[in-house]
């Protein structure tokens, strides 16, 4: 009987929805022979994540985080798996990482007060993400809702949030190679997370970062996930191999802010097969 894994999965400790025990309760139940908690910048769900997986033996629990960095114009988010999620080196670059997310997410919410849309630090929705640091768009998307109207979480997005919007705040972001060696000094396997999308010369683009970070601590590359479909999947294949990298995958799960992606199954059509763990576990750093 052909397994399957979900190796991309944010919990509540970032921007996702449900806590990080839930995440394993759903992965059981949707039958995963392995599921990784990839929480933005953050560890803070992998002991609760373990513990919770000592009550369902038969999945596969991993310790991961999911990391923005930046190559020339766009981000790159580099997930890491197989983690030592109580390495120093690991813990202060994502302190790191966090103060640099809360000055931005200070500056959001000045943005969204001088557009008219206050709100305060103390707002739920804001507050169920436990401190500045681990608040995403996605809950000042949730807030502006309730307070404001806005019809879904897209809809704020759309108006006020993504990138060209008045609210949007560009991050400081560090370069993936910082990102690479805190993954490795945690024992941890460094994945390039989505690395295209439905846009023109997309695989000159992706070409170009393999060509350049596989030889500077990228080990692998996310061949499946949700928003793919077999034509990106089989590229993706096809570029892991030409450049000796390991293919990875998952449904990039936030439950209720991003309702149409299933834990496990995507947007209904991902199955990323547990055969990838194998080669994924062959990339851990030999000094582990």
């Amino acid at each position: 009987m052909m397994q399957y894994i979900d190796l991309h999965v944010h919990s509540n400790s970032s921007d996702g929805s449900d806590s990080p025990g839930e995440i394993v309760k759903i992965a059981a139940a949707s039958n995963l022979a392995a599921v990784a908690l990839t929480d933005h910048d953050s560890v803070g769900g992998i002991p609760e994540f373990l513990e919770a997986a000592r009550h369902f033996p038969g999945i596969e629990a991993i310790p991961g985080v999911e990391i923005s960095t930046m190559f020339g114009n766009r981000e790159l988010h580099i997930v890491g798996l197989f983690l030592d999620h109580t390495n120093p080196d690991l813990c202060a670059f994502l302190e790191e990482m966090r103060k640099n997310r809360e000055i931005r997410n200070e500056a959001i919410r000045r943005k969204l007060n001088s557009l008219g849309y206050p709100l305060t630090w103390d707002h739920p929705a804001l507050a169920a993400a436990g401190d500045t640091a681990s608040i995403g768009r996605p809950h000042f998307a949730r807030a502006l809702m309730e307070d404001y109207g806005f019809p879904s979480l897209q809809s704020v997005f759309d108006k006020l949030l993504k990138r060209g919007c008045p609210a949007y705040v560009q991050r400081t972001l560090p370069d993936p190679v910082r990102a690479f060696d805190a993954i490795h000094a945690a024992g941890g396997v460094s994945v390039w997370a989505h690395p295209v999308y439905r846009e023109r010369n997309e695989r000159a683009w992706a070409r170009r970062v393999m060509k350049r970070f596989a030889p500077l601590g990228l080990d692998a590359a996310e061949g499946y996930y949700s928003l793919f479909g077999p034509g990106e999947t089989q590229m993706m294949i096809e570029l892991t191999r030409t450049y000796q990298l390991a293919l990875s995958g998952g449904s990039d799960y936030h439950g209720a802010n991003s309702p149409n992606i299933a834990l496990g199954s995507g947007a209904g059509k991902l199955r990323v097969p547990a055969e990838l763990l194998g080669p994924l576990k062959a990339r851990i750093p030999k000094n582990r």
